[in-house]
């Protein structure tokens, strides 16, 4: 293991598994992969490669670590085999309180050389699902977005008892795999990401189940509309930059009785019912019928630019803060 290379691994070998893998070979670090079911450790290597290789096609990863990140993923026979040397531990097993906590336990048996030990979890708290451990200080929840390998937002939900130097330490690790970690400081249901897409997501099936708009155009609306605004700024930059001359609390003030009037109509259930989810399934599937395929590799490369982009930027803007602080000094 070379300098700045973390040994990783990873268990459980679902979607968000076999994401967080192929994230880590195609950084070029050593990691072990693990499934206690043996067909779905079976299938994961190759795709895991697979993902890895993309990313390089897609300008988010080098041929050269990529390649050194596949010649060194192994495949765990047991736990004890993929976990006993890694630093940091990734668990990704199925959203079950009790199957995490029986998996960080066991994982806590094997795994004495970690120094981190992360829940992929996305509704549950890191003292739940470490509550069987003995070592709580080196458990906490990372919670990646889909695609992992290419979705740059990592949330991280440490418990009461988690080391605040390892959150730290964690981060470092993160930012070196190209990750945005955020610190969530209250744990609540669904963490950040996931409790706004629930309530955008509520309300665009509202939308289609009413007849207000067709699932493509819907889909439209919101990926050419806040969700480029937000990808660039967030919400809250966004208004805040929008409020021009009459500042933040002024542009609020003006425009607060139409959230008002909007948020008043805003759906309010929290359950489909059986008629209303076979509805909108069957209105996205006729929608989007024999694309999916098509469309995945078409979403990664339009996710790829966008990164590009915001990167570009970032880097532009830091060159220039560079350069006035020169000229100042």
């Amino acid at each position: 293991m070379t300098g700045g290379q973390v040994q990783v691994a990873v268990v459980g070998m679902g979607e968000v598994g076999r994401g967080w893998a192929a994230l880590c070979v195609a950084a070029g670090w050593p990691v072990a992969v693990y499934d206690h079911e043996a067909q779905a450790l079976h299938e994961a290597a190759g795709e895991i490669k697979d993902r890895a290789r993309t990313l390089v096609a897609l300008d988010q990863a080098t041929q050269t670590e990529v390649e050194a990140g596949t010649a060194t993923l192994r495949i765990g026979r047991s736990l004890l085999q993929a976990c006993s040397d890694a630093a940091w531990v990734i668990e990704a097993v199925r959203e079950d309180l009790l199957t995490k906590q029986k998996t960080l336990e066991a994982i806590e048996s094997v795994a004495g050389k970690a120094r981190v030990i992360t829940s992929s979890s996305s509704t549950l708290s890191a003292k739940d699902v470490a509550g069987r451990c003995v070592r709580q200080e080196r458990c906490l929840v990372a919670h990646p977005l889909n695609p992992v390998e290419l979705m740059p937002l990592v949330e991280l939900a440490p418990s009461p008892y988690t080391d605040g130097a390892l959150v730290e330490l964690l981060k470092g690790w993160l930012r070196a795999l190209g990750r945005i970690p955020v610190t969530i400081n209250k744990q609540v249901p669904g963490n950040v990401a996931n409790r706004i897409t629930a309530a955008v997501w509520r309300e665009a099936i509202d939308l289609v189940l009413q007849g207000v708009i067709d699932v493509d155009d819907l889909d439209r609306a919101v990926s050419l509309g806040p969700a480029l605004g937000w990808a660039a700024a967030g919400p809250h930059l966004s208004y805040h930059l929008e409020s021009g001359s009459k500042g933040l609390e002024g542009y609020i003030q003006h425009l607060l009785h139409t959230f008002e009037a909007t948020w008043a109509d805003l759906a309010t259930w929290s359950k489909l019912q059986p008629e209303q989810r076979n509805k909108l399934t069957h209105s996205i599937e006729r929608t989007y019928e024999d694309t999916v395929e098509k469309l995945r590799p078409l979403r990664d490369r339009r996710l790829a630019g966008i990164l590009r982009s915001l990167e570009r930027t970032r880097r532009t803007m830091a060159m220039r803060r560079a350069s006035d602080d020169q000229k100042r000094g």
